[in-house]
This record gives structure tokens, sequence and C-alpha cells, in this order.
């Protein structure tokens, strides 16, 4: 749906862009994640054609994005971070004016917009004033404009910024729905929990490249699996640590309060093969489970350049 190869973009000498690839697969929630100054805005305005690169193709629905931009246009819907302002403009008025701009006007043009702005939940509010409307309903307006014209991509920077938690909440249903119907989605944010719950994918830039790139569920599994186990036992631990001391997949060994904390390099099957032997010696096991990781923690230690400890990368 969306391939992007080698961008490249310079701001006098400063290097926004240094050969990004990345693909966004049809049907996908792919959520784009970065720090500050990582290049995220730059790609996303290179997307939406609003920006030109130095270097590089973009690809939307097998078209040329770069030399055929009008025809890409067709193909993708924009929602900015922030809603320009429109002064003495109404709901159904902004509606209908994007309408007309897409060909799309007269009885056709009036049942869309209000098919459009009742999917968004904003029927109620079509004779309101646009500069009216919460940071959260245009927002929502704003995504009903980029749908206008039916895209088979949507592209979306910061589109839940400033909201409050039941707005996003709201939101970030409307995506899942819009996703489930066979859109699909590049997300921007900073709220990497809510990535986390919604996505079907991602992908993390710093300094100007794609550093980690894949399917949300199998990313989370691999930090998982690559985490602590953390093993509970009722009474003394000193023959457990003994036996765990013997199995040569056991890296370090710790105590925090109750648990102790083993980094165990090992999949699930192995895992059940140490809990087994723990059980086979009679050691009265209480928990056993591997440390959870989330979103944060990767994005955390992805984008810290600390060459020190590296669990994933996107080549794995």
């Amino acid at each position: 749906m969306l391939k992007i190869h080698g961008l490249k973009k310079k701001f006098g000498n400063f290097e926004a862009l240094r050969g990004l690839d990345m693909e966004v697969e049809e049907g996908a929630l792919y959520g784009f994640v970065g720090p500050n100054g990582a290049g995220k805005t730059t790609a996303i305005k290179i997307m939406a054609g609003l920006l030109k690169p130095d270097e590089g193709s973009v690809e939307i629905c097998g078209k040329d994005a770069l030399r055929f931009r009008e025809e890409a246009k067709d193909q993708f819907g924009y929602v900015p971070d922030e809603f320009g302002m429109y002064d003495n403009l109404k709901v159904r008025e902004y509606m209908e004016f994007f309408a007309s701009c897409y060909g799309l006007s007269g009885l056709m043009g009036r049942k869309r917009c209000e098919e459009l702005l009742d999917q968004v939940k904003l029927s109620d509010r079509a004779d309101f004033f646009v500069d009216s409307l919460s940071r959260g309903m245009k927002q929502r307006l704003c995504l009903a404009r980029a749908l206008i014209h039916d895209p088979g991509l949507l592209i979306l920077d910061e589109p839940t910024s400033g909201m409050d938690p039941r707005t996003r909440m709201e939101f970030k249903e409307m995506l899942k729905e819009l996703c489930a119907e066979g859109k699909t989605i590049l997300v921007s944010s900073h709220i990497l929990s809510e990535l986390s719950q919604m996505c079907t994918d991602i992908g993390i830039i710093d300094a100007g490249k794609i550093v980690l790139s894949g399917n949300m569920a199998e990313i989370l599994q691999k930090v998982n699996d690559s985490n602590p186990l953390l093993i509970r036992i009722c009474g003394e631990s000193r023959t457990a640590i003994g036996i765990l001391k013997k199995d040569p997949r056991v890296q370090t060994i710790a105590i925090r309060d109750e648990d102790i904390i083993v980094n165990f390099h090992g999949n699930r099957q192995a895992e059940a093969e140490l809990l087994y032997s723990l059980m086979e010696a009679g050691i009265p096991v209480s928990g056993f489970i591997r440390e959870q990781g989330d979103l944060e923690s990767i994005f955390m230690q992805i984008t810290s350049h600390d060459k020190g400890k590296v669990v994933l990368s996107s080549e794995e």
C-alpha cells in the first residue's frame, strides 16, 4: 500500500532523513513513532506531497507519488497535526466545500457529507461554526474530510494531540473501525501505550532512519522473551538458586523482595523445562512468569543510543 525507499532530506546542514526505508502493508494500522527531531513529521509531509525529498521514492497504491502527485492524491487522505482556522464556516459547509474539490456536488455530495459526519459522530454539529468546535471535534471533522473521496490509505500526524482521555479513546475506536472496514492507516503519536493497544504494526524512526519495524504482537513477544524470568518460591530459596546456577541458559540471578530474577535465554519450551526441573526437585514454586515489556520500554531502549544493551534491531 505504501512503500518508501532511500528517502533523504536536508535542511541546510541538518539531515532530517538519511535514507529512510519503510513499508506499510494493505490493511495495516501502522504506528509511526520517533523522538523529537527524528524525521517523523518530515517523512509524513513528503508522503502527503507537502515536501519534496532530495532523494528517494514514495509509492502509494502502486503509483509513484513523487512523479504523479495528482494521481497519488486520490489514493490517500491526510490528517495534519494542526487544524486550520475557518472563520464563519459551518461544519456542513466545510464538508461540502471539500467534497466539491473532489467533484462531489449536489445531492451526491450532500449525502456523502452526511454519511461521514454520522460516522465521526458530528451529525448534531452540522450547523455549528467550525471554530466553535473543541479540539477533539475538529480532529474528527478533519478525519471526515480526509475520507470524502474514499481513499485506501489514511495518513495521520499526531491526530490525538491535546485531546482528553475520553476523546482519545473514541478517536482510537474510530481508527480501529476504519481499519476493520479495509482502510490502511499510518498514524504517528507520542502516546505509545495508545499505539500498542490499537496498531497491528509499528515503525520506530530515529536520526532519519527506521531502526525497528514489524508486527506489533511479534515485536512485543520478542521483547518479552528477552526480559527476565520472575520466579517466586515458597520458603527458602537456596536449593532453587543452586539448580538455576547449573542451567547453561541462565545468565544472571538476582533477588528482589520475594522474587528470584533470572536472566534466562530460552523459548517457552525451555522455560517449561526449567520449571519442571525445579518442581521435580520438590521446590514449591508459587510464581513463574516473564517480566512483561511494553512499547515504551522498546522505544526508550532503541532510541537511547546506549550500545551496551540492544534487545532488538530491524535486521532481526
